[in-house]
């Protein structure tokens, strides 16, 4: 069974969101789907430092 997904509502700077679509268009994913990506690489590199 897949995850359950949320939908939230949040503030990114101008800059960085940039930064966000491109990369996800390099990888060809959607925005959604990169910034997931990328948060869960942060959390388990955060974890692992522990």
């Amino acid at each position: 069974m897949k995850p359950l997904k949320e939908k939230i509502s949040i503030t990114i700077d101008g800059d960085l969101l940039e930064k966000l679509r491109k990369n996800a268009e390099n990888d060809e994913r959607s925005l959604s789907q990169y910034i997931n990506l990328v948060l869960k690489k942060h959390l388990e590199n955060k974890e692992s430092k522990k």
